[in-house]
């Protein structure tokens, strides 16, 4: 999500050559990106992730895109919708954006129904607005299952009601369930093991985790207040507002950045492999905007979490649980 923005083509596909060479097999993406989004930069990380895939490299991954629902993004299809005629588009233009002719997995990037999103905290009653229906939704993305123009979908940022929702519907019309979900979760963000892990033991649907290293702030660089040149944070004062400056945010990462010290790892590898370690886990999406980062996130799946390790971090999140929601 940061081709186009951070990463220019050039430097994007070094990136993907060397995830490649590397055993890494999926590619994440969505029409919005890159982010922060803009109406000037919107759809250019699938263009230029399209463009990789070109010089031959689509049948040697696993490619997963996103619809934006309903956002004041008026510049993706005047505000985006997940109706049918609103997915639809959104596939088409993806795919030839893309330049592919299938999808592997095709994600709803978020509800279009109101839901607490992107470190909300509480269901507000009073914030409900029109949406289109989870079912038109579901009956959408079936055709295109059908079509050929991807393969399988997910949901993203998504509710264990609107997941249970999408499954019993599925079950109940015979079509196709989601065969995923990929949600935020984070040595900083662990709701997911209260909110939605019993639904991904019981429907058999697999976290794929985004912000693993929360923004960059589990890699340790923001830490005592730090803000290296060129880094998101320095470039995008307003946009994390998910990390920055919360209660025991900062006591958190300095105990898990002690606790990396003690393992002998950087604390961004801590990080990763604790996300990986967890039994609902279907893939730790990492992100960077240089071959360095890419390196040590790659290198950190070299081994597993320790036994200690795991105990020493479950220790810590009982004093700081979740500062990052």
């Amino acid at each position: 999500m940061t081709f186009g923005q951070q990463n220019d083509e050039a430097s994007a596909h070094a990136q993907l050559d060397l995830a490649l060479s590397n055993g890494i097999n999926f590619i994440d993406t969505a029409e919005m990106y890159p982010v922060p989004a803009r109406a000037e930069t919107q759809s250019a990380t699938e263009t230029i992730v399209g463009s990789w895939l070109k010089q031959g490299n689509r049948d040697k991954v696993v490619l997963a895109t996103k619809v934006a629902a309903f956002s004041g993004m008026n510049w993706i299809r005047g505000g985006g919708r997940l109706d049918r005629d609103n997915i639809r588009k959104a596939v088409e233009d993806s795919l030839t954006r893309l330049q592919t002719d299938y999808i592997d997995l095709y994600q709803l990037h978020w509800p279009d129904r109101y839901v607490p999103k992107f470190g909300g905290l509480h269901f507000e009653q009073g914030e409900y607005y029109e949406h289109a229906p989870i079912q038109e939704s579901l009956q959408a993305l079936a055709e295109l299952v059908q079509e050929g123009k991807i393969r399988y979908y997910g949901l993203s940022n998504e509710t264990p009601w609107g997941t249970c929702r999408f499954m019993s519907l599925a079950d109940t019309q015979g079509l196709p369930r989601p065969v995923s979900i990929q949600n935020a979760y984070s040595l900083l963000n662990r709701t997911y093991d209260s909110q939605m892990a019993e639904v991904s033991f019981h429907e058999k649907i697999p976290l794929m985790a985004y912000s693993a290293l929360a923004f960059g702030y589990l890699s340790g660089k923001y830490s005592g207040g730090n803000l290296p040149e060129n880094s998101r944070v320095a470039l995008f004062p307003d946009y994390p507002q998910r990390y920055k400056g919360k209660v025991n945010a900062e006591q958190a990462i300095e105990a898990y950045a002690a606790l990396a010290q003690e393992q002998g790892i950087s604390l961004a590898t801590l990080a990763l492999r604790f996300v990986s370690s967890r039994p609902f886990m279907g893939a730790t999406i990492i992100g960077a905007t240089s071959l360095t980062q890419l390196e040590e996130n790659i290198r950190a799946f070299d081994a597993p979490l320790s036994a200690d390790a795991a105990s020493a971090i479950d220790a810590i999140h009982f004093r700081f649980p979740n500062p990052c929601p």
